[in-house]
């Protein structure tokens, strides 16, 4: 009967054990994208293409205000135009919505060669800011915040991530 109440209480604290274990588990959870375009290298990535694609957006500007300025003048003269007139001025508007659509189309395909291309780059440092952060803070196990339907925030790692990205991008920028 002892070796029994010995056997049950062994098996007892050995189902036990892993649950202990897991709640000494340290988890994390991390938004990669995030960390990634809230880097430092990411705002300077950033600024390029907007020195880049300045004059584009400048166009596109110009683009929309002249179409603005082309519907006004529909709207006040419409009663007063003839069939020319309106034909001519809706085609010309058609003209300006294609070119700022052309305009839109070519930079919204850079931003994204240039995102893919930023996010190829920084592979390597983003995996070593996650296993800098991992050794810092003791975590046993990483999620992707995209695998985690609810979490504390507390278990959110992306600022540190971040934080460690710049880190070692600057320790890197001093040697």
């Amino acid at each position: 009967m002892n070796t029994r109440k010995s056997l049950i209480a062994a098996l007892c604290l050995a189902l036990l054990s892993p649950g202990v274990m897991a709640q000494d588990t340290k988890i994390g959870v991390l938004n990669a994208l995030q960390a990634l375009f809230n880097s430092d290298a990411a705002r300077i990535v950033q600024e390029e293409l907007e020195q880049e694609f300045s004059t584009d957006e400048a166009r596109a500007a110009e683009l929309t205000q002249q179409l603005t300025e082309l519907q006004e003048q529909y709207q006040q003269n419409e009663a007063v135009m003839t069939e020319d007139e309106i034909r001519r001025m809706n085609a010309n508007a058609q003209d300006l919505q294609v070119q700022l659509q052309l305009i839109q189309e070519r930079v919204q395909q850079a931003l994204q060669e240039k995102n893919q291309e930023f996010l190829q780059s920084m592979q390597n440092e983003l995996a070593q800011a996650v296993t800098d952060v991992v050794a810092e803070g003791g975590f046993d196990l990483i999620l992707n915040v995209d695998s985690a339907p609810y979490f504390a925030p507390v278990l959110d790692i992306t600022a540190r991530v971040t934080a460690k990205l710049n880190e070692n991008s600057s320790t890197q920028g001093g040697n």
